[in-house]
């Protein structure tokens, strides 16, 4: 059992607090210690009387997005006369390894494997042992009582274990009980006023920091607004506390925002692609300590539990940024042969290499998220929507036909372009209107038009970014590039698509971004994926194959984040937008869901998924974490992080009910150390 409280920009979540919820307000006073110093350390105790026995037992928690959290687990056998053990969680990392250690045979009864344990002390009614573990947020200043997500104890049960570590901690008048799922919550409803109840969003609210992107980085202090980065050119070696969170951000060497974000935030997965530090601090811009290093050269270190940031000098500076700055990234070199309208099916070959090698091979001509799709394609059973792959080559045909890439050689030699963000910014500009404005190959343009006319008669199609310079390994560039949607009854406005999807390429901060990592601009080439556009889906969300915040891997879940269809985007929603976020244990019993903020445009109590859907999401978040992991997970040799990064939609034709479709999935860059 571990701490379940993540920390997002939440809605409230549904109270289940009593109105007399007094005992666990009263204040905490220490007793009489059990051991005479923490660095005793036994395998149990029976009693915790101070705050050094506490810190002795306990462990960090698993879920290392709670700064300053600590818990040790309690075990009350209910076979030897209730009898409570709050077990060194240190030592012993899960419930089961302390009982069968300690509780198994020697005049008691038997602990039989793993798998017969947790189904019956976390499900059956007839259990012997009542499990949780308490928590203490530092944060917040709360003592809770928490069990398994996915554990069904009855309200009964929970007043039993909870009066009993009551009456056996030195914390007791202060011990809140605190719901770790949808599941637990329900059922927290029928506790009496004696047990109070803290929700995760009361914990939520008392905390000031929050991990994202755990790093260090040494660069120079700016405060800036949201709403001023559109006029303000950043250096690589800005280090930026902002109001809120941005939908977009050049390349900066640390991020704080005083607005909390969302683990899947386009700024928070741009500091994992960069392993630059990532926090948000509440009324950041008026910290005392930040504004007192305005301007000057810090070093920033976000860690699990805690930042810091000191002033350094020019020299430390510099020689900072000589040591860590990027290495150049070596993009893989486009072919430009390849010419046919390829059905996705057949953009990856799997046979003789392996997984990882036919992604690979596929990239020069199709790009990163076309090779990716395509593996989805050929997945028994997952949802996609039917598409086809314009290959890089018509991209580099396009180029040269209208003497883009000699105008893109005078551009690189300017030195004013070189030296100006501005002038580099306005150029660009300039650069991608002229693309815009370009004529298309006619050969090209029959093919695609007799293509879209066989296959997708009548259809809009999105064109879809697909570059050798994202959603891969070491660069995965998410955000990058813009995709467009054209109609085929209207010619032009395809052309019009097209063009300004390949002119993405020139975006001033996609720029920046490759510029900070060395790649040579003109080895990036574009692949189109095309399909269908979704005009008016019902939900559209985008997950993650793990649970970000357990790297030991001990409580496995997916991360999915979802809103409502309409307008307002996932990852960087308007201001005041929140979408719904949850925890999804698939592999548990009863596929316990751990709602951590909930969607403000549906009504109260509703959600934006039902049940149904969000086991069929499940089912393939699932499906599509096993099928990549010979190219990047445990079956490729990965004994660290591995998750993919999906993007889905629920849609549905009039009168029809929703039904998923799988839109991407890339590796995923993790967390950080």
């Amino acid at each position: 059992m571990r701490p379940h409280l993540f920390f997002i920009a939440a809605a409230a979540l549904v109270c289940a607090c009593s109105e007399d919820s007094s005992s666990g307000e009263e204040p905490v006073q220490e007793g009489t210690c059990a051991l005479e110093d923490e660095t005793s350390r036994p395998g149990f105790l029976f009693r915790l009387g101070c705050q050094k026995d506490f810190n002795a037992l306990a462990s960090e928690p698993l879920d290392t997005s709670i700064p300053g959290a600590r818990s040790v687990k309690v075990v009350l056998d209910q076979f030897d006369n209730d009898t409570l053990y709050f077990q060194n969680s240190t030592e012993y990392a899960i419930h089961y390894e302390f009982v069968s250690a300690n509780l198994s045979g020697a005049g008691k009864p038997l602990v039989g494997s793993l798998a017969d344990f947790n189904q019956t002390e976390y499900y059956a009614p007839g259990r012997r042992f009542l499990l949780g573990s308490v928590t203490y947020y530092e944060g917040p200043d709360v003592w809770a009582l928490e069990i398994a997500p996915y554990d069904t104890a009855s309200a009964a049960m929970v007043t039993q274990l909870y009066d009993a570590i009551r009456k056996a901690g030195f914390f007791g008048p202060a011990l809140f009980f605190h719901p770790t799922s949808q599941a637990v919550e329900a059922e927290a409803k029928k506790l009496a006023a004696s047990v109070p109840v803290k929700t995760t969003a009361e914990l939520f609210a008392a905390i000031d920091y929050q991990p994202l992107n755990l790093a260090a980085s040494v660069g120079r202090l700016r405060f800036i607004t949201a709403d001023e980065l559109d006029q303000t050119y950043l250096s690589y070696r800005d280090m930026v506390v902002l109001d809120r969170v941005p939908n977009d951000i050049s390349v900066v060497l640390g991020i704080i925002t005083e607005e909390f974000q969302t683990p899947l935030s386009h700024v928070n997965v741009l500091s994992q692609n960069r392993k630059t530090p990532n926090m948000g601090l509440r009324n950041a811009t008026a910290n005392a300590s930040l504004r007192a290093l305005d301007g000057k050269w810090v070093r920033l270190t976000v860690g699990a539990f805690n930042w810091s940031i000191e002033e350094v000098t020019s020299t430390e500076a510099d020689a900072y940024w000589e040591a860590h700055k990027p290495k150049p990234v070596q993009l893989p070199t486009a072919d430009r042969t390849v010419k046919d309208l390829r059905d996705l099916e057949q953009v990856v070959t799997e046979g003789s290499s392996s997984l990882r090698d036919a992604i690979k091979s596929a990239i020069p001509a199709f790009g990163g998220k076309a090779a990716h799709y395509s593996v989805l394609a050929n997945t028994p059973g997952l949802p996609v929507r039917k598409a086809f792959a314009v290959p890089a080559g018509y991209y580099v045909q396009f180029m040269e036909e209208n003497g883009f890439y000699e105008r893109l050689d005078q551009l690189l030699a300017d030195p004013e372009f070189q030296q100006k963000p501005a002038v580099r910014d306005a150029r660009l500009k300039e650069f991608r209107k002229a693309m815009e404005a370009a004529p298309v190959n006619a050969e090209f343009q029959a093919l695609l038009k007799a293509k879209l006319a066989t296959d997708y008669p009548g259809l809009t199609m999105r064109f879809r970014t697909s570059t050798n310079s994202e959603d891969l390994e070491g660069f995965p560039c998410a955000g990058c590039y813009e995709s467009h949607t054209g109609d085929p009854s209207d010619w032009e406005d395809v052309l019009d698509a097209i063009r300004e999807t390949w002119a993405s390429i020139w975006l001033f901060r996609t720029f920046e971004e490759r510029a900070y990592s060395s790649i040579d601009h003109k080895s990036v080439v574009m692949a189109l994926l095309v399909h269908h556009n979704f005009p008016d889906e019902e939900a559209n969300g985008v997950a993650l194959t793990a649970n970000p915040f357990d790297p030991s891997g001990l409580q496995p879940g997916l991360y999915v984040n979802v809103q409502a269809g309409g307008d307002a985007e996932v990852v960087h929603p308007p201001p005041g937008i929140t979408s719904d976020q949850f925890i999804y244990e698939f592999h548990q019993p009863g596929l316990p869901i751990t709602y951590l903020s909930h969607s403000n445009l549906v009504n109260d109590g509703e959600t934006v998924l039902t049940p149904s859907q969000v086991f069929e999401l499940g089912k393939a978040l699932d499906a599509i974490h096993e099928r990549f992991s010979p190219a990047y997970g445990p079956r490729a040799g990965n004994t660290g992080w591995y998750a993919m990064d999906v993007e889905f939609k629920f849609d549905g034709e009039p009168g029809q009910i929703p039904t998923l479709t799988v839109k991407q999935a890339r590796p995923h860059p993790g967390r950080g150390q």
